[in-house]
This record gives structure tokens, C-alpha cells and sequence, in this order.
């Protein structure tokens, strides 16, 4: 069987998950808190595509996807000097702040309905909802300006980084102070750390708990991060690995 995909859960009365296509079909893998996994990750080659419910294998060694299957958003570095090409951009949007602990902020988009959602889908700790905007252009507007200050994008290693922080409350209210958002929000994931865990990937162990793509897994007394998307691709045997991994400080 093959990982093909992930759901984070974010937006859905349901935990996160891996999609995997097996013989019999796709079937979900769900990572609920206190799951335990035994798996051993395999070679790892192109996800294919999923279409109503049905899978696309390749053979293709680019992973997660090859050019054949990989699919190019269109607004991904769009600043607002489009023509609206998808439905979509018509539709209201919002923009936002998120902030990652302790101290990394970013601005993003979407559309107005999908808002915590796609906060969570990202993981974030703290976010602020600054304006509400007609459409998928003039946010992307708003956007740009606003991410020559505080930027766009945050890597998942930093997130990984700050998994066991807290928010830096003054960094963050001094932020919020230029905007005077509509709303804030905190986000509570259901677990809590008291290390800084060790990035690996793997899928041998008990299920922490997810903060978007991002799953922990306690293993031997250590505690680990691993991105989802690192795992798409892999083919995936029954039984825990055998391999040595890294063991956090906090687990002598």
C-alpha cells in the first residue's frame, strides 16, 4: 500500500488522517490522539491522483508527485494583478494575520467562509482577522502590501521549531496594535510539549496529537514531528521500523 495523501482534519468534525490506495482501494489511515501506528516507511515515488473516490497510481519516482501530477494554483503568488481567473476569486475574502510561537507572523488569504478553517489547516497558534474584501484580487492587494512588513510564508521546520513554545505575547500585541483587527483567535490542538521534538519521518509510534500537517508521535520516550506531506509518496509496511532514531534530551 502507498500514502497518497492527508487530511489534516481542520474545518471537520473528524481527526486528521493519511489516505492510502491499497489493493482494495483507497482506504483511511485516521491519526486520532492515542492511535497507535506500526508501519515501516518503503520507497517512496509518485502519489498519482485521486478522481471520484479513485486513485491514479504512477510509477514515476518524483515524490510527492511528478510534473504529470502535480497541480499549479493559480493564486499562489498572485499580488492582485489578475483578472479573477477562477469562480473562486469572486467570492469574499478575508485577510488575516498568523502567528506561530514564539514570535513568526505571517499574512495570508482566504475566502471569508473558510477562515478558521484555513488557520488551522496551517497550524497556527494565534491569528487575527484584519478586513473583509469583495474579492480574491483586492485582497491579494491588501496582501502584498501588508507582506513587505511581516511576509507571506512560513516554512514547517519553523513551525516544528516552536511546537513547544508559547506565543510572545508583547511581539504579538505589538503586531496587532498597526492593524486593529476584527477578531482574534487562539488555537488549542490537544497536547501539549515540554521539549522541542525531534523532526523525523517515520510512522512508528503513539499519536500525540496533529497541529496542521503536522503529526506527533511519541516513540521510546521521545517526541516527534513529522510533516505529512514528507510522508506522501511512500510505500508503507505493516510493523514499526527498526531503525535507529534520534532521541530528544528530555527522553534520558
Amino acid at each position: 500500500m502507498q500514502i497518497v495523501g492527508y487530511d489534516t482534519g481542520a474545518g471537520d468534525d473528524r481527526d486528521a488522517a493519511l489516505t492510502l490506495a491499497t489493493e482494495e482501494g483507497l482506504e483511511r489511515l485516521d491519526l486520532a490522539p492515542g492511535t497507535e501506528l506500526a508501519y515501516t516507511l518503503a520507497d517512496r515515488h509518485c502519489a498519482g491522483a485521486i478522481s471520484d473516490g479513485v486513485h491514479e497510481s504512477c510509477a514515476n519516482p518524483t515524490a510527492p508527485y511528478c510534473d504529470d501530477h502535480t497541480s499549479r494554483w493559480a493564486c499562489a503568488r498572485c499580488v492582485g494583478n489578475c483578472d479573477l481567473p477562477l469562480p473562486s476569486c469572486r467570492e469574499e475574502h478575508a485577510v488575516y494575520l498568523a502567528a506561530f510561537a514564539p514570535a513568526t507572523f505571517k499574512v495570508g488569504v482566504t475566502r471569508s467562509w473558510r477562515l478558521e478553517t484555513r488557520l488551522r489547516e496551517q497550524g497556527a497558534d494565534r491569528a487575527a482577522h484584519l478586513r473583509t474584501v469583495a474579492d480574491g484580487r483586492i485582497a491579494r492587494q491588501v496582501e502584498a502590501e501588508i507582506a513587505q512588513r511581516v511576509g507571506d510564508r512560513v516554512r514547517v521546520p519553523t513551525k516544528i521549531r516552536g511546537l513547544h513554545r508559547e506565543v510572545d505575547e508583547s511581539a504579538w500585541e505589538t503586531l496587532l496594535a498597526d492593524y486593529d483587527p476584527n477578531e482574534t483567535f487562539a488555537f488549542d490542538y490537544g497536547f501539549v510539549l515540554a521539549d522541542r521534538p525531534v523532526a523525523d519521518t517515520l510512522v512508528t509510534g503513539t499519536v500525540r496529537g496533529t497541529q496542521g500537517r503536522v503529526l506527533v508521535l511519541d516513540n521510546g520516550g521521545t517526541a516527534f514531528a513529522v510533516d505529512l506531506r514528507d510522508l506522501v509518496g511512500h510505500e508503507l509496511d505493516e510493523g514499526g521500523t527498526d531503525r535507529q532514531v534520534q532521541s530528544s534530551l528530555g527522553a534520558f
